[in-house]
């Protein structure tokens, strides 16, 4: 404040005030985003295009990789105030043309994503096709680069939509659809650091005390509601392993833990509980409950046999403990962490 301002006195705010000023608050959030994102459009877009006339002058002129320190050389040079200009990321703008030839998924995919982002895409995949496919996750599910640097480490597609599940008879279209690719096959529990031999009770008390890394692996939509859930069905008292809620599918979980191979007989237990859920605890608005039966290994013949003649809604999918991720792929490419230290202003 200089000296010739004077402080302002503040008096009680006018009615409708504090509602018009939270309206300006989303506003502007809302402007700096959209901002954001432009800017973020616009570098990765420069990028490419970078990337793109390297890999077309390399080719047409038979230029050599000398040719990208030169050029980082020249462009650090002559935009010093810029960072992204080293031979790291030059190299890393070349594979990203490369990996994306057409202009329109970059500027329709890949070009929503921060450049972070697109480094963990080209470095930790082989194909288009799972680069777009994770691509689409991240932008739909907002992930942070470190979220999809797990999903991609534990082979999210590979395991996405793959549980034994009676959906398509049991739910009706889009739910059915929607259902089966929310549920997964096998679930991932390592970061419970527990192995084969720990008990029900121990990886249900795990999945508990680790409940954020649980959600995450169940994946979105998925709202935690209790453990050890109380129904009291006719006087007797009967206890749920673990109860959720699914935002998107609008219908309550219902997860049972078995600590051995599936068995058909499991069915009937959770069934069971389906029925008291939907009779005590789903409201009108509410879609039928789910069922999701987590066992360590299962017969999938046999797992889909019990199901035959189920009309409530189940799936059916093993978990798994404490097993070794598979070893990263080595690529010709710089590191991303490299590359983050050039673009905060650091040696790359």
């Amino acid at each position: 404040m200089s000296n010739n301002e004077q402080p302002i006195a503040l008096t009680q705010a006018p009615v409708g005030y504090a509602d018009w000023l939270a309206e300006l608050k989303t506003q502007i959030h809302s402007a700096q985003q959209r901002a954001t994102l432009a800017v973020n459009r616009e570098l990765v877009q420069l990028y490419w295009q970078i990337g793109r006339d390297i890999l077309a002058r390399q080719a047409e002129q038979g230029w050599g990789s000398k040719v990208i320190e030169r050029l980082a050389h020249d462009l650090r040079t002559a935009f010093p105030e810029m960072k992204g200009f080293s031979r790291a990321n030059l190299m890393y703008m070349r594979a990203f043309a490369q990996a994306w030839p057409d202009a329109e998924i970059v500027q329709q995919a890949v070009g929503q994503l921060p450049w972070g982002h697109n480094l963990v895409l080209l470095s930790k995949l082989k194909t288009q096709a799972e680069r777009q496919w994770y691509a689409a996750k991240t932008i739909e599910h907002n992930w942070s680069r470190n979220v999809l640097v797990i999903q991609i480490e534990n082979r999210l597609q590979a395991r996405s939509g793959t549980a034994v599940t009676n959906f398509q008879t049991s739910l009706p279209k889009p739910q059915s659809d929607l259902a089966r690719e929310s549920l997964k096959d096998p679930y991932r529990f390592d970061f419970l650091g527990l192995t084969d031999e720990a008990q029900e009770r121990e990886v249900e008390h795990a999945l508990v005390k680790h409940v954020t890394e649980f959600l995450l692996e169940l994946g979105t939509g998925f709202a935690f509601v209790g453990r050890q859930v109380l129904l009291d069905v006719g006087g007797d008292e009967f206890f749920i392993d673990l109860l959720f809620y699914h935002l998107k599918l609008r219908c309550y979980v219902v997860i049972e833990l078995k600590g051995g191979k599936f068995k058909p007989e499991h069915l009937g237990q959770l069934g069971f509980y389906l029925t008291a859920v939907d009779r005590q605890v789903k409201s009108e608005q509410d879609n039928p409950t789910i069922g999701l039966l987590l066992c360590k290994s299962k017969n999938k013949v046999v797992a889909e046999y019990a199901l035959g003649d189920k009309t409530q809604p189940i799936g059916i999918a093993e978990y798994k403990l404490l097993e070794s991720l598979p070893t990263e792929w080595q690529t010709s490419l710089p590191s991303i962490e490299q590359i983050e230290r050039e673009l905060q202003g650091g040696e790359a």
